[in-house]
């Protein structure tokens, strides 16, 4: 259930830890708040895992707080999961959201406290549908040319979130979307041949 897109993402991710001098471009009918998010969030970021000494259950776990806060985990993996949310069982939603977050940890946590100088800059914002912003970025990377990856961004009661990150032009959500449904769909059609897909996939995931 990993694809090259996955592997960008993760230098997305990661790339917050090496952030670069930014100057967002914002424009005029974008929300600039969301612009402002991404860059605390990166300057959180380099902060966190500027020190390379810490013990890397410390770096592990401080990467899952900033998952958190900054990622709309919980609607990424209703929507992720698509029509078969309503067929889902309250329990089958409840262990497949857990294992959702563990698998995004499981696939870049890794890469993320391994920050191997990659560096991060915002180009601009934009509108989004009715209420989103996307944060456009590039990812700078030592060997290679930048990568682009764009930050969907919704405004929360209590700030806001990432709900879908662009890399490239393709969506990260819509490209696991269309995953699982692959694996419902060569089970039968039962949520429960990606639980047990995703309990394969974070059987070596501490925590």
């Amino acid at each position: 259930m990993l694809t090259r897109r996955h592997l960008l993402t993760g230098a997305a991710l990661l790339a917050f830890s090496g952030w670069a001098s930014l100057n967002p471009v914002f424009a005029q009918s974008a929300d600039p708040g969301a612009g402002a998010f991404i860059q605390k969030l990166g300057t959180e970021a380099i902060n966190s895992f500027a020190n390379k000494g810490q013990p890397k259950p410390a770096a592990l776990a401080k990467f899952k707080q900033l998952l958190n806060e900054g990622f709309d985990v919980p609607y990424i993996g209703r929507w992720v999961l698509g029509r078969y949310w309503n067929q889902a069982s309250p329990q089958q939603q409840q262990e497949y959201q857990h294992l959702f977050e563990q698998l995004i940890v499981k696939t870049y946590a890794d890469r993320f406290v391994e920050y191997s100088g990659e560096t991060f800059k915002i180009t601009g914002t934009r509108l989004e549908g009715e209420s989103d912003t996307m944060v456009t970025t590039q990812i700078i990377r030592p060997a290679g040319p930048p990568v682009a990856v764009d930050w969907r961004v919704r405004k929360r009661d209590a700030g806001y979130k990432i709900i879908d990150v662009v890399v490239e032009g393709v969506s990260m959500g819509v490209t696991q979307r269309q995953e699982f449904a692959s694996v419902i769909q060569s089970n039968g059609g039962k949520i429960d041949g990606l639980i047990q897909a995703l309990r394969q996939k974070t059987a070596q995931q501490p925590g």
